[in-house]
């Protein structure tokens, strides 16, 4: 049976559905309605006209909605991190600890912060102290947000939440293949008392996003975009051609250097935790491995070992599983084709390396050694639980190894001396670099989640991130207003003057320019004496 989410006439309902299965033993699991461009334009409609009101409400009246979902997304974690695990494929441990958890601390930590985060911001005006200057931030109207199938709770959650608290409508895309975990998120933003018209799902096949963007453009004011580079680009064009602001989070390729210091028991659990996490689903997969060349067989010693130890298997039979099913059948493919030409290149396959003789879409998760520049498994976005590992010379060259692509999304440096590793990290061209530990920073929600290069634009997440959802709109005003008729003679209002360019040059000249005491005295005369420009 086919494993991916499949379109079919539903006999009851009367339209295209949209059926999901389990990317582990191929049994279909449910369906969901598979929306045309025309109802998901309806759909955008009502949320606008919802979303006009949820702006007026006041932030802290806003957090009440989310601080109920937060209590019922604990009160309900089993069943949402069971779902996840059968649409997705993903331990149940990884459901819980990468998925659902996170998110209860995101809307926890924003519930306690956001009034703060949105409350007019001072701009202090440097020389002319009577002026006054802060930041409003404006709710921005309606984001779509288009969520992938990796982490398709956590990412669209933690979305909509903050989308929600920044005052806007949210109408969310779920990939295809993982659409079950999107309603069961609406569900729980019914139960804590959410206008269902203000966070609406529109699923279908991936394709009707991008034409929703170009009907609907008028009435969608951001899109949220997470996904590959590829079609993430396609995203960002429609969205450039119709001036809608987006934030992209994309693909990478990302780097793990080992210095010849390293603690090589810790660095090698933590990027074996950090390859195979998800099945390597994940855009901060450890990618690659660059080591110095006197800990490398010391190093690949112990990653082989933990790596043969790890128990792959359906996560819905075995409570136990460290590694899952992969969850889309083309990116198992992309896992294939990288391996076959590592190793007709000349790669060395230490442990697994084939797909799995136990059906449904288990890659086994695979260490490589002897691998070059030119192989794909190196240059390419794998997405798959594939550990390529490479000796260097040192950690000079480690860097630039590091930063050679076209991805910058996540890197990780292990040494004993975070100095060093500091020096390193701050090299490194990635929009966050870690110290002796992988992945876990998403979990943060007071850090910023982003990329370099073609990793993406915008950020999710940190306080930043809730401002960036916001129009930031500037107010300025005078605390001591100067009369009319002095404005009139020496400031900037008509009628206009020649004497009140030597004024303002003069002027210039005392307060930014001028050290020397016998030109200040002539700035001064020219001041209160000027002379018109000829």
């Amino acid at each position: 049976m086919n494993t991916r989410a499949a379109e079919k006439i539903g006999a009851t309902r009367g339209h295209v559905m949209l059926e999901v299965f389990s990317p582990a033993d191929g049994k279909k699991i449910g369906e969901v309605p598979s929306f045309s461009v025309d109802e998901s334009l309806a759909a955008l409609r009502e949320t606008r006209q919802a979303q006009a009101k949820w702006a007026q409400i006041p932030v802290g009246r806003r957090l009440e909605i989310i601080r109920a979902f937060g209590e019922i997304l604990h009160e309900r974690a089993d069943e949402v991190a069971r779902l996840l695990s059968a649409e997705n494929g993903k331990p149940l441990y990884e459901a819980y600890i990468h998925e659902v958890l996170p998110v209860i601390h995101l809307s926890a930590y924003f519930v306690k912060r956001a009034e703060k985060i949105l409350a007019p911001k001072p701009i202090p005006i440097w020389m002319f102290k009577n002026r006054k200057s802060y930041i409003h931030y404006r709710p921005r109207g309606v984001t779509l947000i288009i969520s992938p199938w990796n982490f398709p709770f956590t990412i669209s959650a933690g979305a909509v939440i903050m989308n929600l608290i920044a005052g806007n409508g949210v109408l969310l895309k779920p990939a295809s293949l993982t659409p079950l975990i999107a309603y069961k998120l609406r569900e729980i933003f019914d139960a804590a008392g959410l206008d269902p018209k203000l966070f609406q799902i529109v699923s279908g096949p991936g394709r009707m996003a991008e034409e929703l963007i170009e009907k609907g453009a008028p009435h969608i004011n951001f899109v949220n975009f997470t996904g590959s580079t590829e079609i993430g680009k396609v995203v960002a064009a429609l969205c450039g051609k119709h001036l809608i602001p987006c934030s992209m989070e994309l693909g990478g390729k990302d780097p793990a250097i080992v210095c010849k210091d390293a603690d090589i028991a810790l660095a090698a659990r933590s990027v074996v935790n950090g390859a195979f996490g998800n099945s390597g689903q994940i855009c901060a997969s450890v990618e690659r491995v660059y080591i110095h060349k006197n800990v490398f067989d010391v190093f690949v010693k112990e990653v082989v070992k933990l790596t043969r130890e790890l128990i792959q298997d359906d996560p819905a039979r075995n409570s136990r599983a460290d590694i899952g099913a992969m969850t889309s059948r083309e990116q198992l493919e992309i896992v294939r084709r990288q391996v076959e030409d590592a190793v007709r290149k000349g790669a060395s396959v230490l442990t697994g390396g084939k797909v799995s003789d136990r059906g449904g879409m288990f890659f086994e998760p695979t260490v490589l050694t002897h691998v070059t520049d030119d192989m794909a498994v190196m240059r390419e976005e794998t997405f798959g639980p594939i550990l390529p590992i490479m000796s260097v010379e040192d950690d000079r060259e480690a860097i630039r190894k590091a930063n050679e692509g076209i991805y910058g999304l996540s890197a990780y440096v292990f040494t004993k001396d975070t100095k060093q590793g500091r020096r390193i990290a701050e090299q490194i061209d990635a929009g966050t670099v870690m110290l002796n530990e992988t992945l876990i920073t998403h979990v943060f929600p007071e850090t910023p989640w982003q990329g370099f290069k073609e990793s993406g634009t915008g950020r999710a997440h940190s306080d930043d991130g809730l401002r960036d959802l916001c129009l930031a709109c500037h107010v300025n005003y005078d605390t001591m207003p100067i009369p009319r008729p002095l404005w009139n003679k020496f400031w900037i209002w008509h009628p206009y003057d020649p004497k009140k360019i030597r004024r303002f040059h003069s002027l210039y000249g005392l307060l930014f320019i001028s050290s020397s005491f016998v030109k200040k005295l002539s700035l001064l005369k020219n001041l209160l004496l000027p002379k018109p420009v000829t």
